[in-house]
């Protein structure tokens, strides 16, 4: 028999900054029933994370919170770790980058790069917000786009045209953050050469590592050339300073993947025996994975290889990567209800519902995942209740009733439980390659085969003869010996099932080898319910408390667009003919549309109705957020409401829009034909 392997398992680092959604859970979920199959192997498998606590993000919401960035942490990796254990999450460490293990970690890595010849400083001219006496990051510098014209751009690129561009190139610029116009300064930065790690990271990516398709992409990176890395910022930032360098910090891509270091050093400072630098070490034989999303493949695959390789530490045997979440087809709404945070579900549903179905979906590859949720609940209830539960509920009673609750000894099936037993070793190559959704094809593939077998002996009718109880006994007894096969199984999908079956068989933790066995003259503890059906009616709940609350975003919109209120029931207040007859209701031409500094929901629209041209405030911005594809657009409005005097200016009329609100709002268009100006009846 082959040594256990030592393995060190990572995920990306939620950053600490808000909170889990089931888009994030879908890789911790998948990381965890990788580590929970390799300990159920019998190998040392050891699983850390922690929150990415550093950068701009972290100490500007602190600051309108009005706590300390080590307040908001704290706060933010409380919720985390409650959110992760309740959907069984089992880290061996979930620790924080903003720790003395990490800084340390940063130091020394950096200190070796400097000594090596691999950090480089020249002068940056970047915009700084003179109000907050800061520089500023390209998300943080709004403007016109220097190639289309349109306004209220971020600082690199231009959600209407796709230009790409420096912040400097920006017209109008102006700070995200204050609203005051930056000027321009310089300072000293500090960069990673990662183009002398050119010809390592060209041959690394191409070791197997990585999917093809990740390759692949690494490859058009690579041939384009690589340029050095700003590894540096200025204060006032929330992180680490560089050794020497008093007012520069490490930008937070620098030691967040250092983070991974840093909480395993943490458990090795409490944990006897093991030891950093058996993992570590150029020279470690142990194995090394990272779990991560697609979003942040450069920054692992490229910048985190070579960091390493220059520091004198080993590089990861695998980086895995995963694609989106989507929900019913499409990206993760608020005001469809399916931007769903991790705690919103855990008050509807168990979490091993989730853990089951993303296994069915995941594959090796880097394809995106759909959670449908009505194939969800079909799913579940199919799969779970139907096959695997049903087994145990369809033969404990006659064993409680009929044998005292013992298993005999004997097997009524010597070709099912050899299909069963010959199956194991392509279920484990499954889980091993990451093909979770072949695993779990396979496991129901058995459970349907079990259950066929029952049905067609029908103990239930057997029960009902003369002299047939033994044959009832000797069925009942494999048919719970298939259901513990295929617990085993599922046990890294399904730990609390695991555990109440454990329960209910009376058995210690099942490990992957106890398949090889079978129960024989056992007893078993009473039976009780191991699993429910999903309700349609608790994710109706789920996604209902999920949605935004569009009652009140409703009437912000009715006020911003009307000049007026919305009744609460808006369908309850009637008019006459006379006053429906009195709206003026018009067709108008879209002149011009832009965001409205410090409003959250308004969009400024100029309106040309023929005659006249009038500026309206309307509450779509959620719907549009780049309001300059509206320009030259024709739509209806109410020209003849008396105009409203609101914080951004006057408001002379209300654009007709329909929809529940949030992203969900549409703009009615006249038909064809329509002349701006030209009176609808």
């Amino acid at each position: 028999m082959s040594e256990p392997r030592k393995i060190l398992v990572t995920s990306a680092l939620p950053y600490a900054n808000g909170s889990i959604h089931l888009g994030h859970m879908l890789e911790y979920i998948q990381t965890d029933m990788w580590v929970r199959f390799q300990k159920h192997r019998g190998n040392q498998c050891i699983y850390v994370c922690a929150d990415d606590a550093h950068g701009s993000a972290i100490m500007l919401r602190a600051e309108k919170e009005g706590i300390t960035p080590e307040q908001l942490i704290a706060n933010v990796q409380a919720e985390h770790s409650a959110d992760f254990a309740d959907f069984l999450v089992n880290f061996d460490n979930f620790h924080s980058t903003h720790s003395e293990e990490n800084r340390e970690l940063s130091s020394l890595i950096y200190t070796r790069l400097h000594d090596a010849g691999h950090i480089a400083t020249r002068s940056v001219t970047q915009y700084f917000d003179p109000e907050k006496k800061m520089f500023l990051a390209d998300r943080f510098i709004k403007g016109t786009c220097p190639k289309c014209g349109t306004e209220d751009q971020y600082g690199d690129n231009c959600e209407k045209c796709g230009a790409t561009y420096a912040p400097t190139d920006l017209k109008d610029p102006k700070s995200a953050i204050s609203g005051a116009t930056p000027v321009l300064k310089d300072s000293k930065h500090f960069f990673f050469d990662l183009p002398a790690f050119d010809a390592m990271l060209k041959s690394w990516t191409r070791s197997g590592t990585l999917q093809d398709a990740v390759a692949n992409k690494l490859s058009e990176w690579l041939d384009s050339g690589l340029q050095q890395w700003d590894i540096s910022r200025d204060a006032p930032y929330f992180g680490f300073e560089i050794p020497g360098e008093p007012g520069k910090y490490f930008y937070v891509w620098l030691d967040a993947p250092i983070g991974y270091m840093a909480s395993f050093k943490n458990l090795c400072d409490r944990t006897p025996g093991l030891e950093f630098d058996a993992f570590w070490s150029k020279d470690s034989t142990a194995e090394l994975y990272h779990f991560i999303g697609k979003d942040i493949v450069n920054f692992h695959a490229l910048f985190w290889p070579a960091m390493l390789e220059g520091s004198g530490f080993r590089k990861p045997d695998g980086i895995n990567v995963h694609g989106y979440l989507t929900v019913n087809g499409q990206k993760m709404s608020k005001s469809r209800g399916t931007f769903i945070k991790a705690r919103t579900y855990l008050e509807h549903l168990s979490p091993e519902y989730l853990r089951y179905y993303y296994a069915a979906k995941l594959g090796r590859g880097v394809d995106d995942l759909d959670l449908n949720l009505e194939d969800f609940v079909q799913k579940v209830n199919s799969d779970l209740i139907g096959k695997v539960v049903n087994i145990a509920s369809r033969c404990a009673g006659f064993i409680h009733k009929g044998n005292a609750g013992v298993l005999v000894a004997g097997n009524a099936a010597p070709e099912l439980t050899e299909a069963f037993l010959s199956a194991a070793p392509s279920i484990a190559e499954a889980y091993e390659a990451r093909d979770f959704a072949r695993a779990m094809r396979e496991i129901m593939g058995l459970a349907d085969r079990a259950n066929a077998w029952i049905a067609d002996k029908a103990p239930w009718s057997l029960a009902k003869q003369e002299g047939k109880q033994n044959e009832v006994q000797a069925i009942c007894a494999l048919g719970i010996n298939l259901f513990r096969q295929l617990v085993i199984f599922l046990k890294p999908v399904l730990p609390n099932l695991a555990a109440d079956a454990e329960q209910f068989l009376n058995v210690a933790p099942l490990t992957w080898n106890d398949h090889l066995t079978l129960l024989s003259n056992h007893p078993l503890n009473p039976f009780q319910a191991l699993m429910t059906r999903i309700d349609p009616a608790k994710v109706e709940a789920m996604t209902r408390d999920s949605r935004e609350d569009l009652t009140a975003s409703a009437t912000d919109t009715g006020a911003a667009q009307g000049n007026g209120e919305l009744s609460k029931d808006p369908l309850s207040a009637e008019i006459d003919f006379d006053a429906f007859a009195a709206i003026d209701l018009r067709v108008a031409l879209i002149e011009k549309a832009e965001h409205v500094e410090g409003a959250d929901k308004l969009l400024r629209l100029t309106l040309d109705i023929g005659d006249e041209k009038r500026n309206v405030f309307s509450g779509i911005k959620s719907a549009y957020p780049n309001p300059a594809e509206l320009e030259g657009r024709l739509t209806m409005m109410i020209a003849n409401l008396k105009p409203r005097k609101m914080r951004f200016g006057i408001s002379e009329g209300m654009v007709m829009a329909a929809g529940p609100g949030g992203e969900e709002i549409y703009l009615l268009s006249p038909d064809s034909g329509a002349k701006p100006g030209q009176r609808i009846k």
